[in-house]
């Protein structure tokens, strides 16, 4: 998904600049500060992120208000209409956001509480200014609790040995989580972002005879990383 991400912005790049150049030569005039270029900020991002990342609700949110700002900058809808819709329209698709993610979500909350009844203890990790760094060098792993507040906690789990479900609870506060995981195993995340994000960049199908590891992230103003 990252490199995904790099292409699209390395494509934008690359035609901005050759309008920048064909523009210089005189070959051709394209205002590129037309009215409502600022939106561009907004849109082009939001497009990026709803194509590269797996958490597509805020990217398609804010590729929503960009286009209705530039409709609105271009004189195609009224400016003051666009104002007082923003808040009810962001309010209907959070609501929209939460009807479907609590179906998805159910299956993976399911399997949370099982895993949680076993009483399997899981690892603490836990990272406050600082930075905690751990790995499973083919070792057995059951489980983990990883806390990052204005800091960064690593769990490496490439050569660790996965032989049934796991849980991992992460948590990022200013602060951000990154977690390494093997080729057979299947990842399932279940998020709470607020001004953060949890992303899952393994980018692979599921397979029923491999075990399972279930993210529970929570993230304020941070970020939680699956590779």
């Amino acid at each position: 998904m990252r490199k995904l991400g790099n292409t699209l912005w390395g494509i934008v790049l690359v035609i901005i600049g050759v309008i920048l150049a064909l523009n210089a030569l005189g070959i051709t005039d394209i205002n590129i500060f037309f009215d409502g270029w600022w939106t561009l900020f907004i849109i082009i991002p939001s497009a990026i992120e709803l194509v590269a990342r797996e958490n597509k609700f805020w990217s398609a949110v804010w590729l929503i208000i960009g286009i209705l700002l530039l409709l609105a900058c271009r004189d195609i809808l009224d400016f003051d209409l666009i104002w007082r819709l923003i808040i009810p329209v962001v309010i209907i698709l959070i609501g929209i956001n939460l009807i479907f993610k609590d179906r998805i979500d159910s299956k993976i909350e399911k399997k949370n509480k099982e895993l949680n009844q076993k009483g399997e203890k899981l690892e603490e990790y836990c990272a406050t200014f600082g930075e905690v760094k751990n790995d499973f060098n083919n070792q057995e792993f059951n489980g983990a609790s990883l806390t990052a507040v204005f800091g960064s906690a690593d769990l490496d789990l490439r050569k660790a040995i996965i032989k049934e479900d796991k849980l991992i609870k992460a948590c990022a506060v200013f602060g951000g989580v990154e977690i390494m995981v093997p080729e057979n195993v299947n990842i399932k995340v279940k998020s709470t972002p607020i001004f953060g994000a949890t992303s899952n960049k393994t980018n692979r199908k599921y397979d029923e005879k491999l075990p399972t590891i279930y993210v529970n992230s929570f993230c304020m103003f941070g970020g939680v990383d699956i590779k």
